[in-house]
């Protein structure tokens, strides 16, 4: 379900110190019924045994499979327009309590580069010729009672080429790729919590 912007900016999560000049696109949240305060881990741990982009729906994966074929034509997705090439990593940006954590483990399931990962949120990041781009998921207290996933979605264009490319990409965000998101991460959570599949039936 989508969720207005307040509810990633008025809570204090560390990405608002380190990315301050990137711009909130879209904050998202999923359910995860029976989840007390402490089981942000578990969520990841499900997330990441649930597989990556070869698991989604048909229609999500033509839509990736069109986005890399473009990019391989064009060179948006070469080497020297990502990380540490166009721009440097947020990882040189973390304080030092967040550079001594672990960054987090590297994962198909969520195909970002990690920058960080505590108890309560973690952060990774993706950069090539269109934008640099920062998925921020953390842990909040859901309105309906317990606690749930929430995923904002930071962007920072490359120029008016980058700010073009997420206008156009913006419907297939909301109608393809957001709800399919919602239903494998919402199902990983059931499936590696099959006690709360009953609680919330």
């Amino acid at each position: 379900m989508r969720l207005p912007a307040t509810a990633h900016t008025d809570r204090p999560w560390r990405i608002h110190e380190i990315a301050p000049d990137f711009r909130l696109e879209d904050v998202w949240s999923f359910r995860t019924p029976g989840a007390g305060p402490d089981d942000f881990p578990a969520m990841l741990a499900a997330m990441r045994a649930s597989g990556g982009p070869s698991r989604y729906p048909l229609p999500v994966r033509f839509l990736f499979e069109v986005r890399w074929k473009l990019g391989g034509l064009l060179g948006w997705d070469k080497p020297k327009a990502g990380i540490k090439a166009r721009v440097p990593s947020l990882r040189d940006r973390l304080p030092d309590d967040l550079r001594e954590a672990p960054a987090g483990p590297e994962s198909t399931a969520i195909p970002l580069t990690p920058v960080y990962e505590l108890d309560q949120e973690c952060a990774r990041e993706l950069a090539n010729k269109t934008v640099h781009t920062i998925m921020h998921l953390g842990w909040a207290p859901a309105a309906s009672g317990g606690h749930e996933l929430h995923m904002a979605v930071l962007v920072k264009p490359n120029g008016l080429f980058g700010r073009l490319y997420m206008a156009a990409i913006s419907p297939f965000r909301y109608l393809v790729v957001y709800p399919a998101l919602t239903r494998q991460w919402e199902r990983a959570w059931r499936d590696h919590h099959p006690e709360e599949r009953a609680a919330d039936a």
